[in-house]
């Protein structure tokens, strides 16, 4: 039974919403050739394209793109709008797109950039030799408006983590990923399923504008990219890191290391025994890796890749529905594991110590088995539970 004291330190903490996701894009200049402008625009215009898909996802404040192919427009764009972010799209041609991105960075140090390219082998050739440090992110075009809302989610994300976590505790899921290509692709199905699930959450409110609050309130989604870039962030939000996901192979101490997403499970596992992993790799032999450090595996090489891991998300990240079971006779764990045909030769709820005490002194010895003994002879005590290593 509780104390009066203590019932009264108990209370309920109202979380306020309208206190999250404060800083937000509003406003995006597209840099492009005028050939990838065209293509952009193609299928329609973005700025509709991008609507929809906010209004899909029951997002409110859609951005509005801005698109320039000169450093001239770009000049004039910038000083009569203010702009929250800006995407350089570099084609295979001379132009200066690149030049133009660090122009404006030593302008508007505060805008951040990000590249956004289709990835010939033009562009590709071209960009080993170019300096990228001044970019938040490079992302592969892949023709589809939703790497553009995950682009701009994972920036929100990403300046907004420090003050969300400090407010309320938000927590983040971890993306530890080096390909540019994989990123791009999984980025985009990994934000609908939050975005998805943090709907089913916002239900709970009273009326529409609540609803819309309270999906501030969903798990941000943060990218590294490299061991030290991962290990860094995990030391800052250990309390508030929902989840990880990371490939097995990405830079680790400046080089390239086969076994960087092993050691990161290896060290995360140790200091967190119930934290969910998922390893992502095209090499399957690792799946014997994620199984010694307790994570799931996924192959990078199926080709329902996305859906593998959006159901392991599901049932490991604390989304979906709650199940509750009986703690005297946990029926539903029972019975779930009769239906899949597993066989059992108990199934009962015990009390097991998180450590146990030697006990060495004769006396001690001797009054402790004394004590066990009567308890275990009372017939008004059903369990008696201890952490004595008799051993």
């Amino acid at each position: 039974m509780l104390s009066k004291l203590k019932l009264n330190q108990l209370y309920f903490k109202d979380t306020s919403f309208v206190n999250l996701m404060t800083k937000r894009i509003f406003n995006v200049l597209l840099v492009a050739n005028p050939y990838d402008a065209f293509m952009l625009e193609d299928d329609g215009r973005i700025d509709e394209k991008i609507f929809n898909e906010y209004m899909n996802l029951s997002l409110r404040y859609p951005p509005r793109f801005t698109q320039v192919s000169t450093e001239e427009e770009t000049w004039k764009q910038l000083a009569n709008t203010t702009f929250d972010l800006v995407i350089c799209m570099p084609g295979t041609d001379n132009s200066d797109t690149f030049e133009i991105a660090r122009s404006i960075k030593n302008k508007y140090s505060h805008i951040p950039l990000v590249v956004l390219t289709p990835f010939s082998h033009g562009i590709t050739a071209r960009m080993e030799h170019e300096d990228l440090s001044i970019f938040e992110y490079v992302f592969c075009w892949l023709g589809n408006t939703d790497l553009l809302v995950s682009i701009i989610k994972l920036i929100e994300d990403k300046m907004n983590l420090e003050h969300d976590v400090k407010e309320v505790g938000v927590q983040m899921i971890m993306l530890v990923e080096d390909s540019i290509r994989f990123y791009s692709s999984v980025l985009p199905n990994l934000y609908k399923f939050v975005l998805k699930q943090s709907q089913e959450f916002a239900t709970e409110a009273l009326n529409a504008h609540q609803r819309t609050l309270r999906m501030r309130g969903r798990p941000k989604i943060v990218l590294t990219r490299t061991y030290e870039e991962a290990m860094d962030l995990y030391n800052k939000y250990e309390k508030n890191v929902l989840g990880i996901i990371t490939d097995a192979r990405y830079p680790r101490g400046g080089v390239v290391d086969p076994m960087a997403g092993i050691k990161l499970l290896a060290e995360i596992r140790s200091r967190d025994p119930f934290i969910p992993l998922i390893l992502q790799s095209s090499e399957v032999d690792n799946k014997v890796y994620a199984g010694r450090y307790d994570a799931s595996f996924v192959d990078k090489n199926s080709k329902k890749m996305n859906i593998d891991l959006r159901e392991i998300i599901s049932e490991h990240f604390g989304f979906g529905d709650f199940i509750f079971r009986n703690p005297d006779t946990f029926e539903e764990v029972r019975e779930a594991l009769e239906k899949a045909g597993i066989p059992m030769a108990s199934a009962d709820v015990t009390m097991i110590p998180q450590n146990y005490v030697k006990v060495t002194d004769e006396t001690a010895l001797k009054g402790l088995q004394r004590t066990l003994d009567l308890l275990d002879e009372d017939d008004d005590v059903q369990a008696v539970y201890h952490n004595w290593d008799e051993e």
